[in-house]
């Protein structure tokens, strides 16, 4: 199916579905029904839809998020990188998003499309019947750790770090229960427990019989959980916090995974079925007070080449904070607020001379929440490569992420 009809499948979707909404809300007058809401309606989520009875919502939402770089957008990955600089300017992504719930309230659903890509992004059903014993299937971004989790418009920093790419699971196919286990104060726990095809997004078949297993246990130690969502913007008056571990192994011919699908990092060559044995450990912090935030990951990863006999371990760090200057300074808007991050990935800790860091700071002007904002960042790299020679650059991007 080519693009323009795709979104003239859409455009066609939307008139139906304004078209029977109209419907029921003619009904609805000529009854004097007294429903409460409206039928259409927008919020948080973009325009909403609602049946009469309430057991069908669906939310559609638009986003576009426009950059501006130099001399370079992408992290750096090898020496090239470096040395080729470019203005940027450009969409960096627009996409749409549909949500809601179909026949009862908790027998959710989403779905979210690229329209650069032409790609299915995501597409889950979840059973939220009981808060402490639910399922989720489709695909989705794995919830394994907390940068990748956080949508790119909700996050507080305009990227996420470098530490994304050789770490993330990315999005999958599979299957997943979850929960909420509230025993009060301490005894506070989310959880997640997922069976992955573990060949990434679009993957329609395991490349052998292993699936990708993940699991992750997160403690909210202050009695609450926390979102996923960058920056302290609700201005959170109780100290909220988590800690979270998470595992996962899998076995493919991937080494690591992106939007675009299963992929090779640098060094290994395309793999066969079954190549790569990947085991992953990750240890997670973050919180919100009164305008502050953090945020803090460490993960550990080995992988396994079978075909040639070889171990690699890789490791990396970030930590970031942000604050609104204007709960200590009223001379700053409520809207502005500042962040910093460090991260670092050692690509092999047996080897040296390919250490990696990224030191990134930057603004943030809320003009309508995370739904419309502007951003502005300076990165700086400093990387030690192969050659054993030192090479680092600077970075300066501008962007504004908007959704209606």
């Amino acid at each position: 199916m080519t693009f323009s009809i795709k979104i003239s499948v859409l455009v066609i979707l939307l008139n139906f579905i304004f078209s029977i909404t109209q419907v029921y809300a003619q009904e609805e007058d000529s009854t004097k029904s007294s429903i409460k809401k409206p039928l259409i309606s927008h919020g948080a989520k973009g325009f909403e839809f609602t049946s009469i009875d309430g057991n069908y919502l669906m939310q559609i939402q638009f986003r576009g998020q426009f950059r501006i770089a130099y001399p370079r957008d992408s992290d750096p990955i090898n020496l090239t990188d470096f040395q080729n600089e470019q203005l940027y300017l450009k969409v960096n992504r627009a996409r749409m998003k549909v949500g809601g719930h179909a026949f009862t309230p908790w027998l959710k659903y989403y779905l979210e499309y690229d329209f650069f890509g032409s790609n299915l992004l995501d597409f889950r059903l979840m059973v939220e019947n009981l808060p402490y014993l639910k399922l989720k299937v489709g695909q989705w971004k794995a919830q394994y750790n907390r940068e990748r989790i956080i949508s790119s418009g909700k996050q507080q920093t305009m990227e996420r770090s470098i530490i994304t790419r050789p770490f993330t699971l990315d999005r999958q196919e599979g299957i997943s229960v979850f929960g909420r286990l509230d025993g009060n104060g301490l005894a506070d726990f989310n959880y997640w427990a997922s069976v992955f095809m573990g060949t990434g997004r679009g993957a329609r078949d395991n490349d052998d019989k292993n699936p990708m297993l993940m699991a992750r246990w997160q403690w909210n130690f202050t009695g609450r959980p926390l979102e996923f969502s960058g920056s302290d913007l609700k201005y959170y008056k109780k100290f909220t916090a988590i800690l979270a571990v998470a595992g996962v192994t899998n076995q493919s011919q991937y080494t690591r995974f992106s939007t675009a699908g299963g992929g090779q990092l640098e060094g290994f060559e395309e793999g066969v079925a079954g190549q790569y044995r990947v085991n992953q450990l990750m240890e997670e912090t973050a919180g919100k007070y009164k305008g502050f935030s953090w945020q803090q990951e460490f993960h550990w990863k080995e992988i396994n080449d079978k075909v040639n006999s070889k171990i690699t371990t890789l490791a990396g760090n970030l930590f970031q904070i942000g604050y609104f200057p204007h709960y200590k300074w009223n001379k700053f808007s409520d809207k502005i607020e500042l962040y910093a991050r460090h991260a670092f990935y050692d690509p092999d800790v047996n080897r040296e001379s390919d250490f990696q860091q990224e030191f990134s700071t930057g603004m943030n002007w809320f003009i309508k929440g995370h739904a419309n904002k502007l951003t502005a960042e300076y990165s700086y790299f400093y990387y030690s490569l192969d050659t054993d020679q030192l090479h680092s650059g600077s970075r300066v991007r501008l962007q504004w992420d908007v959704s209606f």
